[in-house]
């Protein structure tokens, strides 16, 4: 696109090979975006920017401030409470700082019970960096280290934030869930002490932590697995989803279209064949 266009794509780094695959993914998002783009001046550019960088933060800020409280719900056992209780709307005692949430917050490979780790970890003697993935992210906040993949991103909780940002918040509680994908970052978010969303944050390390994320899902030696993850998070989205193809309902709306195409290209190709003849 545009004088970079012509460029092999083996010239960029990874980091710039990653961000033009997003980039592309949002032209696809957005109908009429690229035309924009292309046609416009600099200025309708800068407007396009300035539209795309408030809407992310505005929507940013809506999902923090929602779900800072209702992850305490989704995070306290059916029938009991937490202990000590968490306010709905100040984070400091969140983090390591808590039974629950630094449980959930452990990286996966480390023992939250062993009482050594738990305090080195509440002191920041042990840092955790972004690519050290979290319990919370596991199925059942179980992590196997002989079988990393087994349960990763099949946790309830990702699944419930995406049900209560992108659909309703009343859906969290009905069966079955309905998602798309984890909103892993924001609830990692919640249940840490930081007071302030920050990509740069040193100690949350959140850009990173997404770029790790990404990356694996982008890698091709990993395609089945992801590929697995794919379908698991579809059947949340849609109970009757199946990879298997069914057949067209006979008489059907669709069916037809289907039918008369076929006839059309049959057709055409059968004038092609004629006059070569």
């Amino acid at each position: 696109m545009g004088e970079l266009a012509e460029i092999p794509e083996e010239n960029f780094t990874a980091e710039e090979q990653q961000e033009h695959r997003i980039f592309q993914d949002l032209l696809k998002s957005v109908v009429g975006l690229e035309e924009c783009l292309m046609q416009g001046g600099d200025e309708e550019v800068d407007v396009v920017a300035e539209l795309l960088t408030k809407g992310a933060s505005g929507a940013r800020c809506d999902d923090t401030k929602s779900l800072k409280g209702s992850v305490l719900d989704w995070i306290t056992p059916k029938g009991q409470s937490l202990v000590p209780s968490l306010s709905r709307n100040v984070k400091i005692d969140r983090g390591f700082h808590h039974e629950r949430t630094g449980a959930l917050l452990c990286p996966a490979g480390l023992d939250w019970s062993h009482l050594e780790t738990r305090a080195k970890l509440q002191s920041g003697e042990i840092v955790v960096t972004g690519d050290q993935w979290l319990l919370f992210l596991y199925a059942d906040y179980h992590y196997n280290p002989e079988d990393p993949w087994n349960g990763l991103l099949r946790s309830a909780l990702p699944v419930q934030a995406y049900k209560h940002v992108f659909t309703s918040p009343s859906s969290v509680d009905r069966e079955p869930k309905a998602t798309r994908s984890a909103d892993v970052f924001q609830v990692r978010f919640a249940l840490t002490s930081s007071p302030v969303f920050s990509r740069t944050d040193t100690v949350t390390d959140s850009e990173r932590f997404y770029n790790s994320i990404l990356e694996i899902f982008e890698d091709p030696e990993e395609k089945q697995e992801v590929e697995d993850l794919a379908v698991w998070w579809n059947r949340q989205i849609f109970p009757s989803y199946s990879t298997a193809q069914r057949p067209l309902v006979k008489n059907s709306a669709l069916a037809r279209i289907r039918e008369k195409c076929a006839r059309a290209k049959e057709a055409s190709v059968c004038d092609g064949g004629s006059g070569d003849a």
